[in-house]
């Protein structure tokens, strides 16, 4: 994000009136101290833009959003070593996902039942796993999901460690408090950034700085 964006995440209307179930996520990658007031950029990725990954037996589909997972590239552009992918797992089916080993891991699960990890440990809906040092990511499927969570759904994101204090206050995250103070300052001053509201028509309405 940078030195400042104005935003709100909200749903299209179209998809509002359509009904349904869909998902809505808002990560914040905290920058190192050297890029927090560069420029701010905002990314407009459709789904259609991911690179699709399967397994073998065709039990699982990863979409990847940003970074590299597997060798393939996601169409978010990052300013620190990130991966970013969204999982499906069929009823049943594992997945063992090639994850650099200097990254850390976090697997959040959007829907379904399912087991993480070498020693199968269990997960479910809204719970998130934190993975430890390796090479790759075990998930299962539990053979039976329930009756409206057809798969597995996961959200799977890492990247590597910054190593700096944060001291975050609201949605401004900065290295220490000094700086949390002038983020404040500058929001109520009018001087961060504008999400373009011509192209991106329901987005534009609150103040970040990780």
């Amino acid at each position: 994000m940078g030195s400042g964006l104005l935003h709100i995440e909200a749903p299209p209307e179209h998809l509002v009136a359509s009904g349904g179930l869909f998902h809505g996520l808002q990560l914040w990658v905290n920058l190192p101290r050297a890029a927090k007031m560069m420029p701010p950029r905002y990314q407009d990725i459709r789904g259609r833009q991911s690179a699709l990954l399967t397994t073998v037996d065709g039990g699982a589909l990863i979409r990847v959003i940003a970074g590299e997972v597997a060798g393939h590239r996601g169409p978010g552009s990052t300013h620190t070593p990130i991966s970013i992918a969204h999982v499906t797992v069929q009823p049943g089916a594992e997945l063992s996902l090639p994850w650099q080993p200097d990254f850390n891991a976090l697997v959040y699960v959007l829907a379904g039942r399912g087991t993480v990890g070498t020693d199968r440990r269990p997960i479910h809906t809204g719970q998130l796993a934190t993975h430890g040092p390796g090479d790759a990511l075990r998930v299962t499927a539990d053979a039976k999901q329930d009756s409206n969570t057809p798969a597995l759904e996961l959200y799977v994101m890492g990247g590597q460690p910054i190593r700096e204090p944060v001291a975050h206050y609201g949605p401004f995250v900065m290295n220490t408090r000094a700086e949390l103070i002038q983020a404040f300052e500058d929001f109520q001053a009018g001087r961060l950034g504008v999400v373009p509201a011509e192209r991106l028509p329901h987005t534009g309405g609150r103040g970040d700085r990780p």
